[in-house]
């Protein structure tokens, strides 16, 4: 008898801890935080809005994630996002870098349209050609009093 009973406490621990294991990877998986480094290298963008872009949001090419955004810093009146980039992929020098939106008021991404030169952008470069976010409140403001 005392043997079922500790084979059942066994259980009810051994379920307990695989629960908490599953619930404390799902919160690093939705907090979108690395505490391994996976690599990559780093690019620089200047925008004048990030407009709600947070660390930890994708950079993307044609739906495809190709990095991540690691800190977002003010540098003479701009905002100046740090991100770390896969290391099989290359920039060319005249990608353009847009913050985008998934859906009407989804999550920020920074989505990069690449260029056609050859030149490639070194590790710590910068991206020159960015588009800032989008206003939809400032939109919806100008549309309704009628200022369009």
């Amino acid at each position: 008898m005392k043997t079922r009973e500790l084979y059942l406490e066994f259980s009810v621990g051994l379920f307990m801890l695989l629960g908490l294991a599953a619930i404390g990877y799902m919160s690093v998986k939705l907090a979108k935080k690395d505490f391994f480094d996976t690599g990559g290298y780093p690019v620089h963008a200047l925008f004048s809005n990030v407009g709600g872009l947070s660390p930890g949001a994708p950079v993307e090419i044609a739906g495809v994630q190709i990095g991540r955004v690691k800190e977002i810093t003010l540098d003479d009146y701009d905002a100046k996002v740090l991100m770390i980039m896969n290391e099989d992929v290359e920039l060319q020098e005249d990608v353009i870098a847009s913050i985008k939106t998934n859906g009407l008021f989804g999550e920020k991404f920074v989505e990069i349209v690449p260029g056609g030169v050859d030149e490639i952008i070194q590790p710590g470069g910068i991206i020159i050609e960015t588009e800032p976010a989008m206003d939809f409140e400032g939109l919806i403001s100008k549309f309704v009093h009628g200022k369009f």
